[in-house]
């Protein structure tokens, strides 16, 4: 009878330790989806915002530009599309993140293997999530912005090299997998210089992918 209570009770234990194992797993997993975005999401935060009829240029029912502002912002663009993410110097990098600042973005949470530039398998969805916003027709056209960045860990060379690297890996996959065209995507990495959470530098945070639309189509037309 001792023996056969002391069997019942090892295995109530195994069985609740196997339960709250399924539970804690089932919560890792969802937390990991949580993670990944979605088409939509990204397409809502990256469409240029809609602002109330003013003088200018109309390229929509509440939407204008203003004539010198777009062909300052098309003349920028030009400058950096098809310049390899390495090519561009510190104030280059510092002009992008200038003019980007107020410019529909969205962050994006994309791993990558340890020290190396190769995305890592839980962060394909969202980035093929990302391929799939792009080419929507509300945003296909457009001139993105893909930043790299790291977190604080490590030295300044190594850290802008890897983010650089990163803001690449994410252009070679935007138009490998989904025909973007590459002079639309102009990549450019701030390594640990631009802490999303400063009071947290080596939070994972910090360790992402910034999408910025520069230039939606309706401006780069009537900019001309």
């Amino acid at each position: 009878m001792a023996n056969f209570s002391a069997t019942k009770t090892l295995t109530a234990i195994v069985s609740v330790a196997a339960l709250g194992a399924a539970i804690g797993l089932g919560a890792e997993t969802a937390l990991a989806q949580e993670k990944n975005v979605t088409e939509d999401q990204i397409v809502r935060a990256l469409a240029p915002e809609k602002k109330p009829l003013t003088r200018g240029l109309s390229v929509g029912p509440h939407q204008t530009v203003d004539p010198t502002a777009a062909a300052a912002e098309s003349k920028f663009v030009q400058k950096f599309r098809g310049r390899s993410t390495r090519s561009l110097s510190t104030a280059e990098r510092e002009e992008i993140a200038a003019i980007v600042k107020d410019k529909p973005k969205i962050d994006l949470e994309i791993n990558f293997d340890y020290n190396s530039a190769d995305i890592s398998a839980k962060s394909l969805p969202s980035v093929q999530a990302l391929g799939r916003a792009l080419t929507n027709n509300d945003l296909k056209g457009s001139t993105f912005v893909v930043a790299g960045h790291t977190d604080a860990a490590g030295g300044e060379a190594y850290n802008q090299d890897l983010s650089e690297r990163r803001a690449d890996a994410i252009k070679r996959y935007l138009v490998d997998k989904y025909g973007i065209n590459g002079t639309d995507l102009v990549t450019v990495g701030y390594g640990k210089s631009k802490l999303k959470d400063p009071s947290q530098p080596l939070a994972e945070v910090n360790r992402r992918v910034q999408v910025v639309n520069m230039e939606n189509k309706a401006t780069a037309s009537n900019a001309k």
